[in-house]
This record gives C-alpha cells, sequence and structure tokens, in this order.
C-alpha cells in the first residue's frame, strides 16, 4: 500500500462542477456532464484523420463533434419527441419463370385442391388468375399465390383470348354484420351479375381452345393424386 500525506480524515475531496437541484438529481447526466468538461460547450473539435486507401488527399476523412451548450435549468415536463414513421412499400411480386399466361397449373391447396386451371394474369397484388374453365371442371376465376401451385408443361395459347378487367376489388367480401340475432341466418351470398358475365364470356372463349388440343379436355377434368411410390420431386410435369 501507497503512504498518504493526508489522514483517512483529511483527504481532499473531489471537485464536481455538476450541482445538485435536489437530494438526489443533479442538474446534467451523467454521460452530459463528461462531454462537457472533457470539451468547452460550443467549440467544435476535429477529430484525427483517417487515412483510407493508398491515396492520402483523396481519401482523408474527417469527423467533427459538436457539443450542445449547457443548459441551465432542469426541463420540469418531458419533452415530446418526433418519431419515425416509416411506410412499408409494397414491391411488385416476381412471378416465376415456368408461369406464363396460358400455362396449366395444379392447385395444392384451398377448396379446389388438385384441381387443374388455365393461368390467365398475375394481379397487382401479386396473386395469380386462374380459372378451370368453369363448365369443364367447376373452377372459377380465383386467386391464388404462387407458392401453392405447380407449373405444368401443358400450355393453351389464350392470345386471342380477351381477359376481362378483373382486379383484386372483384374478390372483396362484404365485412357488414347482421344488426340483430334474427338476422344472422341470411343465406348464400349471390355473386353480382358482372362476375357471372365475365366467367360466361371467358368459358365461351377457352372451351373451344381446349376443344381443340387432344385429351386435353380429360386432363383439365382429372384431379392431381399421387399413388404409391410416387414422389412429386422426381416427376416431371
Amino acid at each position: 500500500m501507497g503512504f498518504s500525506p493526508f489522514p483517512f480524515s483529511q483527504a481532499p475531496l473531489p471537485i464536481s462542477f455538476n450541482h445538485s437541484l435536489v437530494l438526489v438529481v443533479d442538474a446534467d447526466s451523467s454521460s452530459f456532464y463528461r462531454i462537457a468538461m472533457a470539451s468547452t460547450s460550443g467549440e467544435v473539435q476535429q477529430k484525427g484523420k483517417e487515412q483510407v486507401g493508398q491515396d492520402k488527399e483523396q481519401s482523408a476523412r474527417t469527423s467533427d463533434k459538436i457539443t450542445k451548450p449547457k443548459r441551465k435549468w432542469y426541463p420540469a415536463d418531458d419533452e415530446p419527441r418526433k418519431r419515425v414513421h416509416r411506410k412499408k412499400v409494397q414491391k411488385p411480386t416476381k412471378l416465376r419463370a415456368s408461369i406464363t399466361p396460358g400455362t396449366v397449373l395444379i392447385l395444392l391447396s384451398g377448396r379446389f385442391r388438385g384441381r387443374r386451371v388455365i393461368f390467365l394474369k398475375q394481379l397487382a397484388s401479386g396473386l395469380l388468375l386462374v380459372t378451370g374453365p368453369y363448365s369443364l371442371n367447376g373452377v372459377p376465376m380465383r386467386r391464388v399465390n404462387q407458392r401453392y401451385v405447380i407449373a405444368t408443361r401443358t400450355k393453351v395459347d389464350i392470345q386471342s383470348v380477351e381477359i376481362p378487367a378483373v382486379d383484386d376489388d372483384w374478390f372483396k367480401k362484404n365485412k357488414k354484420k347482421p344488426k340483430t340475432e334474427e338476422m344472422t341466418d341470411t343465406g348464400k351470398t349471390k355473386l353480382p351479375e358482372t362476375f357471372i358475365k365475365a366467367q360466361q364470356s371467358l368459358d365461351s372463349q377457352l372451351v373451344p381452345l381446349v376443344k381443340e388440343v387432344p385429351f386435353l379436355k380429360s386432363y383439365l377434368c382429372s384431379r392431381f393424386s399421387l399413388s404409391y411410390g410416387q414422389f412429386p420431386h422426381e416427376m416431371r410435369f
């Protein structure tokens, strides 16, 4: 142990310039007090320049640190801070290269899983617009996620087909709830006439194209299934 010239009771106490407002509350926080003591308030101190790369003149960078002036009074109320609001930007979903207009897809989920459908177009939401056609296998115009479909090599030439102006608003459901309990049994909801006419116009154009290809009608009407010893990762659709 080192020898101290002062007795323990007469040792000089450290001097603090951070005065106390009350018994245990200081005027400045510990981090702000250290910054204020390390540099004069309001001055700009330049740190050493970092040399990046071989060319020192072009790659010299300086980082300046500005210390805020010392506040005289401690705020009694909490000061509101502005929150950073980040808006979520929806990026367009990239379509798989194997899915093109007219490609026959196999649905893997939903009410019509196992059915084969014809891909029409991709909607603004990124979902796929498909149809059976309805008059062949009972699959109407639907939106499906491309994660839950298998793209086959079978394709139908639909360049001459006029696809109606169908968007995501066509598939929105009414969220109105009945006001009384007596109105809970409302029965089946009817499809709008615009949807029915659009489906009929699609079927009238697609069915003749399907009948031109041999065995395509029976291929679309049959369901996809796996038997014993068959593995989908070993198949070529």
